[in-house]
């Protein structure tokens, strides 16, 4: 059990068979009545994202996740094969168990596979990934009406908004959490 004081980002809670973690916490203590915590939690099992609200000092269950360090090995049709680092076994995940990392994901790429109760319920990609334009317009110089950005496809397939400067063939460094050009690699 741990008490909703001790709230960090990050955390794991067990609520009612379902794994949720703080991704965001904020102590309350208004002038009248008694102090709360409010939060947000994301379910670890959908993705998807509640507020909810604990009484200072209310106890929740832990939930006991685990995080192996995975190497993804290749797609065969809808599923995607990963290979523990120390064991050597192989998993395969279907795209709703990667999330929206499926995206960035690259052949031989090291990555974090997040086990409850012993089946895998998520998976942690690195923070940023180097991945090369495959395909991209020119840009033009002076042509900012559209903010300065255009599309880019990157190798994996997914498409993002870069600088006009930055040109086919070209490294560069995507955030995964977010989905946005950070720089050239």
């Amino acid at each position: 059990m741990i008490s909703s004081n001790d709230f960090r980002n990050g955390v794991t809670l067990d609520m009612d068979g379902v794994v949720f973690q703080v991704i965001e916490f904020q102590h309350v203590k208004p002038g009248k009545g008694s102090a709360f915590v409010r939060t947000k939690l994301r379910n670890l099992q959908t993705g998807g994202v509640v507020e909810r609200t604990f009484n200072a000092g209310e106890r929740v269950p832990a939930a006991r996740v685990e995080k192996r360090e995975m190497q993804y090995l290749y797609q065969s049709g809808e599923e995607y094969t990963f290979m523990d680092t120390e064991t050597f076994e192989q998993i395969g995940l279907s795209a709703d168990d990667i999330g929206d990392g499926v995206r960035f994901l690259k052949e031989n790429m090291v990555c974090h596979v997040v086990l409850f109760k012993g089946s895998s319920i998520g998976v942690e990609l690195p923070n940023s990934v180097d991945l090369l334009i495959v395909e991209t317009d020119p840009g033009f110089k002076g042509d900012t009406a559209a903010g300065g950005t255009k599309p880019a496809k990157l190798e994996t397939g997914a498409v993002i908004k870069v600088p006009l400067f930055i040109e086919e063939g070209t490294l560069i460094t995507v955030d995964t959490r977010t989905g946005q050009y950070v720089g050239r690699a």
